[in-house]
């Protein structure tokens, strides 16, 4: 309904502009104003209504062979409209003014050609900012930390004499990750995001033991919304690894996901260690010559530009999936960190939500 407005808005604009560069203001003609309006309605929407059931087998297609198409379907729209228009204009007994759709032509042809051509580099930005995404989208899929997999490992072989159940489910979890990680399918189940974060949480919760809890509060049924894969998961490793493992007492990272009358939110809290106890864990760090001064500032850049990649992954396939319908934002409070991700429900199906 939108895009009818839109068009319908645009032709009004186009009539607007054509009766005043013939009649100017002072000589401004209403009648003649309402039958170029009804005029260039019928082309724009005859037109759109021809062009629309065609967009899937243009895109099938190469761009100059669907812009010849769509060019020449405006044209000969002008045509038989104009040709009408000449008769009901004139009398269907009469010739047709040949000369009036000549001129009606040649106006559709300098306004088609201008239209098509900002439709076709608008698509053409599309498309690159789409392979940028899509290979955003693969990188972050296929970053699998490596002192993350060595520290899995290494539990799991320390596990597998203690207590070799928690260490077979270890693997099993492990293996959902990296089967996540690879996977090429770009909309799942918010349920199954839900669940690849609490397998990665586990695996983390058993290198870090007591030190990390996790609170789980999800207050509506998941299995038929649906997220782009690996939103939710970095959000929640980033709870641990820049939330929890640098505090000495642990914490607890909350997850909550609720809904209201139009959007589901999901909501991940962590603390964060205060100014004074980073500079203090750091120098500290230093005078046991654990650390230099200046791997120390490196390591901390480090772990800032990957955190801000992450996040800024996220906002890109918000953006790009939901149009400007998702959004996360970032609280930081005192000594708590908070990452908010708000969709529109009424986008959260396999139709209505872009393949990116």
């Amino acid at each position: 309904m939108q895009s009818v407005f839109s068009l319908i808005l645009v032709g009004q604009l186009l009539s607007f502009s054509f009766v005043l560069l013939n009649r100017g203001i002072m000589q401004f003609d209403w009648l003649y104003f309402g039958g170029v309006s009804f005029l260039v309605q019928w082309i724009i929407l005859a037109s759109a209504a021809l062009l629309c059931p065609l967009r899937p087998w243009f895109k099938r297609q190469d761009g100059m062979v669907a812009g010849a198409i769509s060019y020449l379907i405006v044209l000969s729209v002008t045509t038989i409209f104009s040709m009408i228009g000449s008769w009901v204009l004139l009398d269907v007994s009469a010739e047709i003014d040949l000369f009036l759709v000549l001129n009606n032509v040649l106006i559709a042809a300098v306004y088609a050609g201008v239209v098509l051509r900002y439709f076709y580099l608008r698509q053409q930005l599309q498309n690159n900012e789409q392979a940028k995404l899509k290979a955003r989208v693969q990188a972050l899929q296929s970053r699998i930390r490596p002192h993350f997999l060595f520290n899995s490992m290494n539990s799991i072989a320390s596990l597998i004499e203690i207590d070799p159940v928690a260490a077979e489910k270890m693997v099993v979890d492990l293996s959902q990750l990296f089967r996540a990680s690879l996977s090429e399918v770009s909309l799942v189940p918010l349920s199954d995001e839900l669940d690849l974060c609490r397998k990665f949480a586990d695996i983390e919760a058993i290198r870090l033991g007591e030190r990390l809890q996790i609170n789980w509060d999800v207050e509506l049924d998941c299995t038929e919304l649906y997220i782009p894969s690996l939103l939710l998961q970095p959000l929640v490793e980033n709870a641990i690894y820049h939330g929890i493992q640098p505090l000495l007492e642990g914490g607890e990272v909350g997850m909550l996901v609720r809904e209201d009358a139009t959007a589901l939110e999901v909501i991940i809290c962590n603390p964060i260690q205060s100014v004074e106890a980073k500079l203090q864990a750091e120098r500290l760090q230093q005078n046991n010559g654990i650390v230099k001064n200046d791997d120390a500032s490196l390591a901390r850049s480090k772990r800032k530009a990957n955190n801000g990649m992450a996040l800024e992954n996220i906002r890109h396939r918000l953006a790009a999936h939901y149009d400007g319908k998702g959004s996360l934002t970032l609280k930081h409070e005192a000594c708590m960190f908070t990452a908010v991700v708000r969709i529109e429900k009424s986008l959260m199906t396999r139709e209505v939500t872009k393949d990116v």
